[in-house]
């Protein structure tokens, strides 16, 4: 880590008093929005036509019907479903792989990474994603554009970061993986990276300390990393243990990457808060997630994305086998956990794919047998269930946070419309109306 990089970032932090992840609000001026239709999320099923009241960065009232308000701003949108601000709970906004990313690792500056991950939040919200949870970034650099986001400084959706993700020695966020002896060294807790429980909860608290709200920990092999092991599990149970006991003290959720059952089991055992991927999740792992009401995060557009862009030659040799092996896998899984009762929540995995296309997991669920309002329901409440938000946050309704999408035509008949947001509120404010962003900067 920088040190002159470390200096600035703790004067920053010292002059925060608050969490800024709800800070930026809209003035108090009242705005109504008429839509044709409303996805009620909390119920899955639509509404007829709706009022929306939005007084400030808040939802003041939602009726029936087309109302007025005297001195109000008024918005019509017609031909569309409105519904809640989406949120995306497996993100990586300070990255996005393509064909040199491997090779950029070695020329790449930290500062280039911010200034992208500016770009990718843009697209993410434009998108119709108003809230995400980005589970794993380069040096804490996603907790600086949380704040500059709340702050109105920079365009995207409202962040709730994990910081690095945090793994064993040799493990799939041990980014010296694959490299020359002479420049792996030995990372330990300072790089998120530890052996055994007493330095987990170092890790864990060095965390809480650089400002994450959340732990994501990597308790088995993955696809993008240089390892050759894609599935094992490279975390003991003990250790699983430590990172959610100390990360629940500090109230701090914990994600879990885990492909294989095994990992998926220690994991689900330790009392992780959801598990990412599920690749080769078995039928015990799916009985421990329904009885603990762990939550899975399915990423299934990513595992078809990364098989085909192994058979298109875009990955290390290493990389390659594994996105072949592990990535077409999902599918059948996220079949199987639906019908077993596992609680899903939406999240994509974008950086992995393009940023702005995370709409694409809505298609690959109803496709793998998920009802459509489900997926939508995995995108509103579920994911705000997951976050600890659902306070304020994954439904339309009075005193929550003023999210507001919209799409042309009904997502419960043709679920494909998801990709085609024309209308972006976020905490009152509109980045996008017909289909056209709406500059505010």
């Amino acid at each position: 880590m920088n040190p002159l990089r470390t200096a600035f970032r703790v004067a920053a932090l010292a002059c925060l008093s608050t969490p800024v992840a709800f800070s930026q609000s809209a003035s108090a001026a009242v705005t109504v929005v008429h839509c044709p239709s409303l996805f009620d999320s909390a119920a899955g099923k639509m509404l007829g036509p709706t009022t929306v009241v939005i007084s400030g960065a808040k939802f003041d009232k939602v009726v029936p019907g087309t109302e007025s308000e005297a001195g109000a701003t008024v918005v019509d949108l017609t031909g569309v479903t409105c519904l809640p601000g989406l949120i995306d709970d497996h993100v990586h906004l300070d990255n996005q792989f393509g064909e040199n990313s491997y090779a950029e690792a070695a020329h790449v500056n930290f500062a280039n990474l911010v200034l992208r991950s500016t770009l990718y939040a843009r697209r993410t919200l434009m998108a119709g994603f108003t809230t995400v949870r980005n589970v794993g970034d380069t040096d804490y650099d996603t907790v600086a554009l949380r704040q500059e986001v709340a702050a109105g400084t920079v365009i995207g959706p409202r962040i709730f970061t994990a910081g690095p993700a945090i793994s064993t020695t040799g493990g799939h966020a041990d980014h010296s993986n694959g490299l020359s002896l002479e420049l792996q060294g030995d990372p330990g807790p300072l790089q998120s990276i530890f052996n055994g429980p007493d330095e987990a909860r170092k890790v864990v608290r060095l965390h809480y300390k650089e400002g994450a709200d959340l732990i994501k920990a990597m308790p088995s092999g993955g696809v993008m990393d240089l390892g050759t092991n894609g599935s094992g599990p490279q975390m003991t149970e003990d250790e699983i243990r430590a990172i959610v006991e100390t990360a629940h003290d500090y109230g701090m959720k914990v994600a879990v990457h885990a492909h294989g059952a095994e990992a998926i089991r220690r994991s689900v055992i330790a009392g992780v808060d959801s598990v990412e991927h599920g690749t080769f999740m078995d039928d015990q792992d799916i009985q421990l997630m329904k009885e603990h009401g762990t939550f899975y995060c399915p990423t299934v557009y990513t595992g078809q994305y990364v098989a085909e862009q192994a058979r298109n030659g875009a990955y290390p040799a290493t990389v390659a086998a594994k996105a072949l092996a592990i990535g077409p896998q999902i599918m059948k899984t996220v079949t199987r956990a639906y019908t077993g009762g596992v609680k899903f929540a939406y999240g994509t995995d974008a950086g992995v794919y393009p940023h702005g296309q995370n709409w694409e997991d809505f298609i690959y669920l109803v496709k793998a047998g998920l009802p459509p309002a489900y997926t939508l329901q995995m995108a509103t409440i579920n994911a705000a269930r997951l976050l600890g938000h659902e306070d304020m946050l994954g439904t339309v309704a009075a005193g929550k946070y003023a999210d507001l999408v919209a799409v042309p035509g009904n997502p419960l008949d043709d679920i494909t419309v998801m990709s085609k947001v024309s209308f972006v509120m976020k905490a009152g404010v509109i980045y996008k109306r017909d289909g056209q962003e709406v500059v505010t900067q």
